[in-house]
């Protein structure tokens, strides 16, 4: 049986679905007298729906449109003459017919060809991406869900709930907001590590929803959140909007 304050950390694997067992039964209930787990698992599960929802990708609205824009700007071959049966057919078209049809021939292979590309292309495309994105949700999960997960949450100066997620094991840190509004045109929301009072680069985040930092939090004793010029800085040019200090 988990000890009560061992419970705490599991906040996220529940809301992941991945206890099972005895840790199972003891979180539920624990569950139903913890206030603070029950808002976190919250939380949680509507950043985990966040998150399975940018891995779909749907199709791009202008794909239809450009298809059959392409299809029908690509030269069709000319409509057969009616067969009169009083005249003689021969077996020899003309050397000008005959250059005609293999040309108009030529360009509808090729324009089907560049239409089937163009979709392959696109398809790959999407392809990719879902992945990136499916292996990015991977990485946040793993966070969440790891056994040694530690989680610090507190407000940025303009309300927002900022959520830190880290393991130790895994070396890796998750940052989540909750009401942070989008950041001005021309800026962005830089996260930070704070080495001992230096701070390093740890990635960029657009405005509400969840993110997995880069580097490694190592030694960090907390993590920053600035508003930075788009691109972000190689040192923070604000004051923090919050500082979260990580748990030892």
């Amino acid at each position: 049986m988990k000890h009560e304050t061992q419970l705490h950390t599991l906040t996220g694997a529940y809301a992941l679905n991945a206890l099972t067992g005895e840790e199972l039964h003891a979180f539920t209930a624990h569950l139903e007298h913890c206030e603070g787990c029950h808002q976190e698992v919250g939380e949680f599960a509507a950043t985990a729906a966040r998150l399975a929802a940018a891995v779909s990708l749907p199709v791009p609205v202008d794909m239809r449109q450009v298809v059959l824009d392409r299809i029908d700007g690509v030269r069709q071959l000319p409509a057969r003459a009616p067969l009169v049966p009083s005249v003689r057919l021969t077996t020899r078209l003309t050397r000008k017919t005959s250059a005609f049809v293999v040309a108009a021939s030529i360009a509808t292979a090729a324009g089907f060809a560049g239409v089937a590309l163009w979709q392959h292309q696109q398809v790959e495309q999407a392809r990719t991406q879902a992945q990136r994105a499916d292996q990015h949700v991977q990485d946040m999960t793993a966070v969440m869900a790891a056994p040694d997960a530690r989680t610090t949450r507190g407000r940025t100066s303009t309300g927002a709930l900022a959520t830190v997620v880290t393991s130790a094991r895994l070396n890796q840190a998750v940052f989540l907001a909750s009401g942070l509004p989008k950041a001005p045109t021309g800026r962005t929301y830089q996260l930070w590590f704070d080495d001992h009072g230096t701070m390093r680069p740890a990635g960029l985040i657009p405005g509400d929803g969840s993110v997995l930092m880069q580097g490694d939090p190592g030694q960090a004793l907390a993590v920053g959140l600035t508003l930075e010029p788009a691109g972000g800085s190689a040192q923070p040019t604000t004051s923090p909007l919050v500082l979260l200090s990580l748990p030892a």
